[in-house]
């Protein structure tokens, strides 16, 4: 895992308002049925492969979203409910979220800053070319490609969702299936 620490744990003071968000590119899907629609599209073996290592990774390092919030594309959802049996998760706590199903950044934003507070770890599943310019407006440093089952993740020192911005990240990390812990 990739991890850029922007101020170290130490620096913050103890009990200080945390939000975390999580933005993860669905799995690799198939392209195999070309009668689907892109919408309806599965995830390929390899696909299934790499969000099964992925989600172990996040259940070793503890991970337990909040709310999971996914784009009503097969693939996504997919790669959501993956995640959930990874983490001992039912699928029933994912949400899906139409408007991440080939969103902008700015559609990405709005959807953030109209979370609920009391959501602490959010994680989003969707796509690219929107994760990847969404996730440059906050990692510090510019990610050229989101890998599919690749994984973005931004610490804010806030306690509103509407409040994030560059400024208020204190932390991040960015991991994928063939960066090799």
């Amino acid at each position: 895992m990739i991890n850029f620490a922007v101020g170290g744990a130490s620096d913050r003071p103890w009990g200080m308002p945390m939000k975390t968000l999580y933005l993860m590119r669905h799995a690799k899907s198939s392209w195999k049925d070309p009668r689907l629609k892109d919408h309806q599209r599965p995830l390929n073996k390899r696909g299934k492969r790499a969000v099964a290592d992925m989600g172990a990774r996040f259940k070793a390092r503890g991970l337990r979203p909040d709310l999971l919030l996914s784009s009503d594309a097969r693939r996504a959802l997919d790669t959501a409910r993956a995640i959930c049996r990874a983490l001992d998760m039912p699928p029933s706590e994912i949400q899906a979220e139409p408007g991440l199903y080939l969103a902008t950044p700015e559609r990405i934003l709005s959807i953030v800053h109209g979370l609920d507070d009391r959501w602490q770890q959010v994680m989003l599943f969707g796509h690219n070319p929107g994760f990847t310019a969404f996730a440059n407006l906050f990692y510090p440093h510019p990610i050229a490609n989101l890998p599919t089952a690749g994984v973005v993740e931004l610490v804010f020192d806030i306690r509103h969702w509407q409040k994030i911005d560059r400024q208020r990240l204190v932390d991040s990390r960015f991991d994928f299936p063939k960066n090799k812990p």
